[in-house]
């Protein structure tokens, strides 16, 4: 079997909600079938294969070749499989997502992994803002799995998370982790004004002072914590940067808040 590929035949005038097209929903399904399976393009449903050229069998590992920044949902709630990116993707990626991996080799748009509850979701370029947080209206944001991006990040990253981790090799705007309940967020690039704003739990580890901490947050110190080089060793798996963190011991400076909303969460500085 073959990886079942759709190749974008040229630029969509209007963004297209790429939800149909997971591993869960094309599993029984022929070629034929997939075909003719109907993508919402503003106000138009067109067929699939007006769109993209396809070829391939396996459903279980699909991938979107010459993928552009106006193909959205791609990924949205699946619960297994694997999906490759050529190209870029437009907003929520991986939205919702209960299981599987996402590896996109371009950037993404706004929302990526929002509401993630389970897998790994790699983003080899850059992420737009609201990274794995939560939508508007709403108080869950990402709960689970692992979110990987190799390039930057823009504002409010995991605004809302309540668990999983996201590890961000570049930077990233204003707000990270801004009213987070729980879970690990990592940068190892710049991080903009007020991070971990209202947060209540929750571990935000970065490698560099951010521009301007929330004055409602603590400093305990400098200490050394003896799971950072575990949590390291685990971080081996996804190479990149982060696996080249030192693996022993060092000393870190540690905030703790937000005092203003009855926090326990921690900012540690020095990773």
């Amino acid at each position: 079997m073959t990886a079942l590929t759709f190749t974008l035949k040229a630029i969509p005038r209007q963004r297209i909600d790429m939800s149909p097209l997971t591993a869960d929903k094309l599993a029984d399904k022929s070629r034929k079938e997939i075909e003719l399976i109907t993508l919402q393009s503003g106000t138009r449903k067109i067929p699939a294969a007006e769109i993209f050229r396809i070829k391939g069998d396996d459903a279980a590992n699909i991938v979107f070749a010459d993928a552009c920044d106006k193909l959205d949902h791609i990924g949205a709630t699946m619960t297994g499989g694997r999906i490759r990116i050529d190209g870029d993707a437009g907003a929520y990626l991986a939205f919702q997502v209960s299981g599987g991996n996402i590896i996109l080799s371009g950037s993404a748009g706004a929302y990526a992994a929002s509401g993630m509850k389970k897998g790994l979701v790699e983003i080899k370029g850059n992420a737009g803002d609201f990274l794995a947080a939560a939508l508007p209206g709403d108080q869950r944001g990402m709960s689970g799995g692992t979110v990987i991006v190799r390039g930057n990040a823009g504002d409010r990253v995991g605004d809302h998370m309540r668990r999983g981790a996201i590890l961000i090799e570049g930077s990233v705007g204003d707000y990270c982790a801004a009213r987070m309940t729980a879970g690990t967020i990592a940068v190892l690039g710049n991080v903009g004004i007020l991070p971990a704003f209202a947060m209540k739990r929750g571990t935000l580890l970065l490698r560099k002072m951010p521009q301007h901490l929330p004055a409602t947050f603590n400093d305990c110190g400098t200490h050394t914590f003896s799971f950072l080089p575990m949590l390291s060793l685990s971080w081996q798996i996804h190479g990149g940067k982060f696996a080249r963190l030192p693996k022993a011991k060092s000393p870190m400076q540690r905030y703790m808040g937000d005092l203003a909303n009855n926090g326990k969460g921690e900012i540690l500085i020095g990773i």
